[in-house]
């Protein structure tokens, strides 16, 4: 028996944006490979049932914006009424955003910040006190991303957000330290994967929108050496099943970004522009 399926196998999982993308591959490993229950939240309601009817009966769709708190809390009192203790709770839900931050519309700054910060908050605030309740052993993991520690123009908001990701997940841990409960805290900062962020991104609407138009072709070209959903998720949840604390699905990459970073800080240096970090070939 592997480590994973003896950590988290039969057990119920809770995974927002599960319908596309890291979302929907971890939603196969848990379901197809360990035999977890999962509820699939996706805003999309399409993509949350088409996860379902792909894997069966393991894999319960649930319409949810998690932008909203009320939708969160009430898909938590839902999910423990009728299925009881969450084991693993991931906060994967995210969107990307291109263009220079001035032409940042409000609503586009708004839209990211609301998914892939607020997001992760309300499913933490949602789910974790009766996580901690139940008294067991319990996994809290939440998409960050290579980008929590480097930065890249024409990224802005997004990577930002990542920043603040990883910062509140280090302070869930800590918190989770103090008050002696059996909850495994993670980050993920996964490499590049194949999902359609990239192509779903936000743009902006004046300024400069060659200039993020052509960022997005770049970042679609930089894609196509991503890895397969279903391989980061193997990855990810072999990691979280070891009790590891920073996630990574490309180890050289996301190791050599962060000695990087600390580098940088240390010496107190200026950024410059690094678009060949999320490059695996490179």
């Amino acid at each position: 028996m592997s480590a994973a399926r003896e950590v988290f196998g039969g057990g119920l999982a809770v995974v927002t944006g599960a319908g596309a993308g890291i979302g929907a591959g971890l939603t196969r490993h848990l379901a197809g490979d360990l035999g977890m229950t999962v509820i699939a939240a996706d805003v999309d309601a399409r993509a949350a049932h088409r996860i379902a009817d792909e894997l069966g009966e393991r894999v319960v769709p649930r319409v949810v914006d998690v932008r909203d708190p009320d939708a969160v809390d009430r898909l938590a009192r839902q999910v423990a009424a009728e299925f009881g203790p969450v084991r693993l709770l991931i906060n994967n839900a995210g969107v990307e955003q291109f263009g220079y931050l001035w032409d940042v519309s409000p609503a586009n700054w708004r839209r990211v910040v609301d998914v892939n910060i607020s997001g992760v908050f309300h499913g933490i605030r949602a789910f974790l006190p009766g996580m901690i309740a139940a008294g067991r052993r319990g996994h809290v993991l939440a998409l960050a991303s290579l980008g929590a520690v480097t930065s890249l123009p024409l990224q802005a908001p997004y990577i930002m957000s990542k920043h603040a990701v990883l910062a509140l997940t280090e302070c869930l841990h800590q918190e989770i330290a103090e008050i002696g409960a059996d909850i495994v805290v993670s980050a993920v900062l996964p490499g590049l994967v194949e999902s359609d962020i990239f192509r779903s991104a936000g743009g902006v609407e004046s300024g400069d929108v060659a200039a993020a138009e052509e960022h997005r072709k770049t970042m679609l070209a930089i894609g196509e050496q991503a890895i397969s959903a279903d391989e980061a998720a193997e990855t990810i949840v072999a990691q979280a099943a070891r009790g590891e604390f920073y996630i990574v699905t490309h180890p050289e990459l996301v190791h050599a970004a962060m000695a990087a970073r600390a580098d940088q800080l240390v010496n107190r240096r200026a950024p410059v522009p690094h678009r060949s970090r999320f490059a695996a070939a490179e």
